[in-house]
């Protein structure tokens, strides 16, 4: 096997672990665990096994004023909104609203905040990709009893993400310092207020539900993810891994409809399938250009 087929089973597989995620976010929704708890749980296995490797091999200032106001905004805020919609909001329409408004925001964003100049497949991406979520949010119009608090919550929770991709980009904060400060910062700050004042459900009853979200969300998709994600760059290039990023939408949504007997209505699948072509649109080039920064993980 070549270095460019290794390259696209990496992207795959980085593809299907973040496609997981959205499906093991919301099966912890709907568990008896609380969504403190899920914070918990992720940010703690996290910072356990990020933590020594930062100590012995790669330390660096965790507490530096920027780190941490990305922490607070990509790891903490993001968190909070996102555990909350997953609570409320089906995994098919998290599977639209987070990996689809993501690029979104993060190309306006860039944009108002960075001064980035954008090519016209972008602003084409962003098009299609609000298409795409007007789709969905369209006939809750009509019914909004449809439309939940959750949706804003996980509106939300892609804002945050934005901001703090901008924010990295902006202040040149390399990948490693981004994934360890995130998860070593953000469970310094929240686990305290957490244990004295949150309400928690945590039990060794519920254990098999506290392993998977410890090893998907604190491993897996943190770590792992990364790991596979990277590889995959450095060896088909940014714009490839962008495109096969751009499955996760219709991916992780079409299976919530099978694995969670969700509704399965043509404003759904027709919302999933213009978010995932205006995903690959939006950044099949905007990757092409932070290939150096990649590369320098």
């Amino acid at each position: 096997m070549n270095n460019t087929q290794k390259g696209y089973l990496y992207a795959l597989a980085a593809a299907l672990i973040w496609s997981g995620f959205i499906l093991i976010s919301r099966l912890g929704g709907i568990s008896e665990l609380g969504s403190f708890d899920i914070i918990a749980i992720r940010y703690i296995t996290c910072s356990a096994i990020l933590l020594p490797i930062w100590w012995f091999k790669f330390r660096f200032n965790l507490f530096n004023p920027k780190l941490i106001v990305c922490s607070l905004v990509g790891g903490l805020a993001y968190a909070l909104c996102t555990s909350q919609g997953f609570q409320l909001v089906a995994a098919s329409h998290a599977a639209m609203l987070l990996p689809g408004l993501m690029p979104l925001f993060i190309i306006v964003l860039s944009y108002l905040i960075n001064g980035e100049r954008h090519s016209i497949e972008k602003w084409l991406g962003i098009t299609v990709i609000t298409l795409g979520i007007l789709t969905l949010l369209w006939p809750m119009l009509n019914n909004p009893q449809d439309f939940s608090l959750g949706h804003l919550y996980l509106i939300g929770g892609a804002w945050c993400w934005a901001v703090f991709s901008v924010l990295i980009k902006r202040w040149g904060i390399t990948p490693w310092h981004a994934t360890v400060s995130l998860a070593v910062i953000t469970c310094v700050i929240y686990l305290p207020f957490y244990v004295a004042f949150l309400p928690k459900n945590i039990s060794m009853i519920l254990l098999p539900d506290i392993v998977v979200q410890a090893f998907y969300q604190g491993f897996m998709a943190t770590i792992v993810q990364m790991i596979f994600y990277v590889r995959a760059v450095q060896s088909i290039g940014p714009s490839s891994m962008g495109a096969m990023m751009a499955v996760v939408p219709l991916l992780s949504g079409v299976s919530a409809i099978f694995i969670f007997n969700e509704v399965a209505s043509l404003a759904l699948i027709s919302g999933l399938i213009l978010v995932s072509i205006g995903a690959w649109l939006a950044q099949k080039k905007w990757l092409k250009t932070s290939n150096s920064n990649i590369n320098a993980i």
